[in-house]
């Protein structure tokens, strides 16, 4: 009767630890989403926005932005609100020198599963205003994002931070 014991026990014993070394399966977040989908879905938006900025698309540009946007740039006030956003880009893409790349280093979805973040570094060529040729400048962004009622995903929040040096303050002039 104890072997039957022990042999039963034994077997009940492989099962749970069998069951405790499986990998689970992605679990859904509190809003039922899933957040490797989620992250996918972020980047997949990522290379998107880099073709778009490609093509010089201002309509798919701005559209990658909530209607509550706001976009920080070096050198500029924020732009708040999608118009304001898509002015921005108009004037942006005018330049025939624009060339813009991005690059997530990191990308995670709140819990919830309906906020979200990347980080990353971007290179941009642009007309110098002062010279007139073409420069390139680098450095890191920020961008927040809420997903919206039909499942995708908007910038709410997009940060832009130069890595280059800032150019040396004009010298003041004394008054004789």
């Amino acid at each position: 009767m104890n072997r039957i014991l022990t042999a039963c026990a034994a077997t009940m014993m492989t099962f749970v630890m069998a069951a405790c070394n499986q990998t689970p399966a992605p679990a859904a977040n509190a809003s039922g989403s899933n957040h490797d989908a989620d992250v996918q879905a972020i980047r997949d938006n990522e290379k998107q926005w880099n073709q778009d900025f490609a093509a010089k698309d201002v309509a798919k540009l701005a559209g990658h932005y909530s209607e509550d946007a706001v976009l920080m740039t070096p050198g500029e006030p924020p732009a708040s609100g999608k118009a304001a956003i898509q002015k921005r880009i108009e004037d942006l893409v005018k330049d025939p020198a624009l060339s813009l790349q991005f690059q997530a280093a990191a990308v995670d979805v709140a819990s919830s599963g309906d906020l979200a973040f990347s980080r990353g570094t971007y290179t941009m060529t642009m007309t110098d205003p002062g010279t007139k040729k073409p420069m390139t400048d680098h450095g890191s962004y920020v961008t927040d994002y809420r997903k919206q009622s039909d499942g995708s995903w908007k910038a709410v929040g997009d940060i832009v931070v130069s890595e280059m040096p800032m150019a040396p303050a004009a010298p003041m002039k004394m008054k004789h």
